[in-house]
């Protein structure tokens, strides 16, 4: 079974706004940013009430109706009916990722903002892994601070060293990935050796979202002998990923 690593909730003021950083999905591949609980299996009773109201209502006009106007509402109203939600729920759709679009760009403004007026190493590394995680792990509209994530990520990468630090070296090697900066191959190759199989994991995130056919041989070796299952599943996916 594969091992679950959780990041610890960390929340850090940034002077007027405040960045809190949640438990993320192992290995950064689902980020949970701003997701709340939500209850299953509740229906709202004001609205259950109203669907009722509306069936009874429904049903007793259908009934006063005469034979040709329910004829008429059957052959021409309906299907006109019908076409109409359909167009509606065309244009719904476009617009709907159009403010998602919109939305993710207001807090990407937000986020680089606040990115590049802090100074503070830890405060600089939570905004950064932000950042991505916001922009669902492209680089697109981070042009500018690319050369600066990559050299955050690397540092985080080389000297966290601690016992206590494996989950933020891991999620550096994981977002180094996302750069497209092959320049960072050989340190994710190296963090294929880490003693946490949490950071070998990341580095195999990272390799493969880099396509880095160099590591081809080091992955296969973590997907054939190492021994966490986590590990040797991010290694075969990176693997998937060169060869698509």
């Amino acid at each position: 079974m594969a091992r679950v690593w959780l990041l610890p909730q960390q929340s850090v003021n940034y002077g007027a706004a405040s960045l809190t950083t949640p438990s993320v999905h192992p290995y950064d591949l689902s980020p949970m940013i701003n997701m709340q609980p939500r209850e299953q299996g509740q229906v709202n009773p004001a609205l259950l009430v109203i669907l009722i109201i509306c069936l009874i209502t429904g049903v007793w006009v259908w009934k006063r109706l005469s034979l040709e106007t329910q004829d008429y509402l059957v052959d021409q109203a309906v299907p006109m009916a019908a076409i109409g939600f359909v167009i509606a729920l065309l244009l719904f759709i476009p617009m709907k990722s159009f403010h998602r679009r919109r939305a993710r760009s207001k807090e990407r403004s937000r986020l680089l903002g606040l990115f590049e007026r802090a100074t503070a190493p830890e405060k600089r590394l939570d905004l950064a892994f932000a950042l991505l995680e916001n922009n669902d792990y492209q680089i697109d509209g981070l042009d500018s601070v690319v050369p600066a994530l990559r050299k955050l990520f690397a540092t985080t990468l080389e000297r966290a060293l601690g016992d206590k630090q494996h989950r933020i070296r891991g999620m550096a090697a994981s977002h180094l990935g996302a750069l497209q900066d092959r320049s960072v191959i050989h340190l994710l190759m190296t963090a294929l050796d880490d003693d946490h199989a949490y950071v070998r994991a990341c580095a195999a995130l990272g390799l493969g979202r880099l396509r880095a056919t160099e590591a081809r041989e080091r992955l296969k070796t973590a997907m054939e002998h190492d021994w966490d299952q986590t590990v040797r599943s991010r290694a075969r996916e990176a693997l998937e990923q060169m060869r698509s």
